[in-house]
Parts: C-alpha cells; sequence; structure tokens
C-alpha cells in the first residue's frame, strides 16, 4: 500500500480557502488582499468582521481548524483573549478577524490601498 501524503496547499489557495471558511461562518465584509507587489513580509491579508465576541472565536477556530486539517499550521496567534481583533500569521498570510469598531479603527485596506485584492466568487467580490 502506497504512503499517501497531503500535499500542502499555495498561500493563494490557502489564503482563499481561509476566506470561504470565513464565509461559511456569516463572517463580513471579507476580503483578500494581495500584497506581493507592496511589501515583503506577507504574501495575502484576509481580512473580515464578526459581530461579536463569540462570533470572532467562531470565526477564528474554524478557520484555524480547517486550516489545521489541510496542513496549515499557523506560526503566530494574537488576540484570542479580548477577540477584538484576531490575527492568525501563517507566514505566506494573515488572517485579520475584527470587531466592526477595531477594523474601521485601524482601516488596513486603507492602508493598504496600492495592493491588488483577490476575488472569490460569492464570497469577496
Amino acid at each position: 500500500m502506497a504512503n499517501k501524503r497531503k500535499r500542502k496547499l499555495l498561500g493563494r489557495t490557502a489564503a482563499r480557502r481561509a476566506a470561504m471558511f470565513a464565509f461559511q461562518k456569516q463572517a463580513l465584509d471579507i476580503k483578500v488582499i494581495d500584497l506581493r507587489k507592496v511589501t515583503d513580509f506577507t504574501d495575502y491579508f484576509v481580512i473580515c468582521t464578526g459581530v461579536v465576541d463569540v462570533h470572532v472565536r467562531a470565526i477564528q477556530q474554524t478557520i484555524e481548524k480547517e486550516l489545521l486539517d489541510i496542513g496549515w499550521k499557523p506560526r503566530h496567534i494574537e488576540g484570542r483573549e479580548t477577540l477584538k481583533w484576531v490575527l492568525l500569521d501563517y507566514i505566506d498570510f494573515v488572517v485579520h478577524v475584527f470587531q466592526p469598531d477595531a477594523r474601521g479603527y485601524f482601516s488596513l485596506e486603507s492602508l493598504w490601498s496600492d495592493a491588488g485584492s483577490v476575488k472569490i466568487k460569492g464570497v469577496c467580490e
């Protein structure tokens, strides 16, 4: 019997999957930003909003679990204590799950407005 190994997805594909997992948990205003031409610390940002603490936690936990199932473990996680802004750093991409006030305050889309966006039909268009 052949030894079957899971092939790790490319960063772009994993970032798109993270956005889809957020969508499954009814995250709001999901964006995937392509940073490859404007910085070298990561390739993509996945940004979404959860309405309250419990919603942010559900989105974060689902993304983390589902990506782990396909071979992606976060290198670093911040914000699980306060749940106002949870950051999951996968090196090739970073997932940001905000509550509305924090998302408006930090305004990552404006900060990185010179970067392109990734369209995902039905999720972020």
